[in-house]
């Protein structure tokens, strides 16, 4: 099964937050420096979408309609419907943030390597990603303000003001700016990669030292985690179902209703943790502690699925063996 490496990092960010978390100025610089890494993203996110990509994408729209729709309007209902589970199974913050995972936008990258991995619609899931984040960009925020109340991200003129800037202002400007820095993105990739996790990375490890100064941990018991394994479990398990045999019924290619199913049934880490830290703010950690656990189960589950989709279509596009000739021996007529 796939473990993803990245999930190692921030476990491992976690841990050193809970070693030694950020205390007092230590606090306020890592603070900062945590605003201003998200900043950052949102401003490389904007400099890599491509404007024309992104409008060619356009003609395939009932597509990615049907992704957005999963991705914004399916997710949050299912989020909405777990709140019968609280208190008995989840706790509230738990919940919150179980929620909150719900609004996250989809995922580009894993999204394209499954949808390629089962030999389906890649440039859709390319496009379906890319408007899914893009859209998310306003829609989460303004979904988590709608949904959460007044705890994490509770729709007010300052918090409105607080993710214009450090969400839209810096992604606007990076498309702006796409003309002139585009080349320098695409060749620098990697390393721009790794500014992308590094800032994420700093990010968790602010938001868990102020869980850890708060005692919010003291909240959250093996069985609570449990409890809230399980409950992904199913909201996964039933997205992958209404993907697959939503898009069926929709009338999609089996290419497309690949692409369907992987970009409509993920939710973004990169996306989500910075939209965190700065929705909740010192609450960000138990808010994200449900959004890492649902990115690491969709890798191991979509990964599975996507090798199934592949064997699958090897099996439909396999040459039929060649008919065998038959030499029949007939008696010969005597002559006489």
């Amino acid at each position: 099964m796939p473990i993803d490496p990245y999930i190692l990092l921030l476990l491992g960010t976690v841990g050193l937050a809970a070693l030694f978390p950020a205390r007092g100025p230590a606090a306020d610089v890592a603070s900062g420096a945590s605003t201003a890494a998200v900043a950052l993203l949102f401003f490389l996110y904007g400099a890599r979408l491509s404007t024309r990509e992104a409008l060619d994408g356009l003609r395939h729209w009932r597509l990615h309609v049907t992704v957005l729709a999963c991705t914004f309007l399916v997710f949050p209902l299912l989020g909405l419907a777990a709140r019968g589970l609280v208190p008995v199974i989840l706790t509230h913050p738990l919940y919150q943030g179980l929620l909150f995972l719900t609004l996250v936008p989809s995922t580009v990258q894993s999204s394209i390597a499954f949808t390629s991995m089962a030999r389906g619609n890649v440039p859709a899931a390319i496009c379906a990603g890319s408007f899914s984040s893009l859209v998310g960009i306003v829609a989460t925020p303004l979904l988590a303000a709608s949904l959460l109340g007044g705890s994490g991200g509770g729709f007010s003129a300052g918090s409105l003001l607080k993710i214009v800037l450090q969400l839209l202002v810096p992604f606007l400007a990076g498309q702006l700016l796409r003309r002139w820095i585009g080349g320098f993105v695409t060749r620098h990739k990697q390393v721009l990669a790794l500014v992308d996790r590094g800032s994420i990375l700093l990010v968790v490890y602010t938001a868990f030292s102020a869980g850890m100064v708060q005692g919010i941990w003291h909240q959250v018991s093996p069985v609570r985690l449990g409890a809230l394994a399980v409950v992904e479990a199913v909201i996964l398990a039933v997205m992958l179902l209404l993907t697959w045999y939503g898009g069926k019924a929709l009338g999609f290619a089996r290419a497309d209703r690949i692409a369907i199913q992987f970009a409509g049934s993920k939710k973004s880490l990169a996306a989500g943790l910075p939209m965190a830290s700065v929705l909740f703010g010192a609450q960000a950690a138990l808010a994200v502690l449900p959004l890492m656990l649902f990115h690491q189960m969709q890798l191991i589950v979509c990964a599975v699925i996507a090798k199934r989709r592949a064997r699958e279509a090897a099996e439909v596009t396999a040459p039929e063996p060649a008919a065998t000739t038959r030499t029949v021996v007939g008696t010969g007529t005597r002559s006489g």
